[in-house]
């Protein structure tokens, strides 16, 4: 005769009592099969819009450019420049579609979420689910950026290595972000508004010029924004440059997700567990 041992139940906190049930892995082993029967095209795709960019504008106009003044006032290719910029960029492009328009499908058409919280799973479950769903994205893109960075002779310091988990970093916190804003959206056409703040933010967060071309008062409105932090933090790792400013950098998006987090976890309670 033998006996099955019974599953390992994860201890959950009193403080976390009702909004978890400790099975995120339910939510990820979705996921993930979803990407393997149908979405990794999509997911591949993604991956090459910040190269294009890097061979266009690192390479073709940074023949025109040359040099420019790097992490620590080191003089560096305009490619160098701009290359770790772009891998901020792309860990939050991805973060952002897998957290607003995957999240808001899933929310507002194919009300999976709804049946997610019928069964033991926990907002905070969800939540977190898909949260990293969308990291695995974010580390996808900056794992195979990197190697194009390094084959292309753009990475000069062993701190560049640290750009991987840093990208993650990044991902965590938009997506985080991204999923609580796509909570309170209702319709396509507000859909439209992630649009519009996401392309301003690349195009004026120092991604492809420094922040010093604006005024004062602008400068610090770059410099509020997230994507600012998340392109200085791997500008100053690509060089080895580390600075007080590295932990700033870093602890925004400490702070950006735990917020989002928390803020996703209480909206899909008020949804759908009055």
């Amino acid at each position: 005769m033998t006996t099955s041992t019974p599953a390992r139940r994860v201890a959950i906190p009193p403080v976390l009592a009702g909004l978890t049930s400790g099975n995120v892995g339910a939510v990820l082993e979705r996921g993930f099969t979803v990407i393997r029967n149908q979405n990794w095209m999509i997911l591949l795709s993604g991956f090459f819009e910040p190269v294009f960019y890097l061979l266009a504008m690192g390479i073709g106009m940074g023949g025109l450019v040359g040099e420019v003044s790097g992490p620590g006032g080191r003089p560096i290719t305009y490619a160098a420049y701009i290359a770790p910029a772009l891998l901020a960029t792309s860990a939050m492009n991805g973060a952002i579609y897998d957290s607003t328009w995957n999240v808001f499908f899933k929310l507002r058409f194919a009300r999976l979420y709804e049946a997610m919280l019928q069964t033991s799973l926990g907002p905070l479950d969800v939540a977190l689910g898909e949260i990293l769903m969308a990291l695995f994205r974010g580390f996808v893109y900056a794992l195979g950026f990197l190697g194009v960075l390094a084959v292309m002779g753009l990475v000069s310091s062993w701190w560049a290595l640290a750009m991987v988990p840093v990208a993650v970093l990044i991902a965590f916190g938009f997506a985080a972000l991204g999923m609580a804003v796509t909570s309170y959206l209702k319709n396509f056409q507000q859909m439209d508004v992630v649009n519009f703040v996401m392309l301003p933010m690349f195009l004026f967060s120092a991604t492809l010029y420094p922040i010093s071309v604006y005024p004062e008062a602008i400068q610090w409105f770059v410099m509020a924004m997230p994507l600012w932090h998340g392109v200085e933090l791997m500008r100053q790792l690509s060089v080895g440059h580390l600075t007080a400013m590295t932990v700033v950098h870093v602890g925004y998006f400490v702070g950006m997700t735990a917020a989002g987090l928390w803020l996703t976890t209480v909206r899909l309670r008020a949804l759908f567990l009055r």
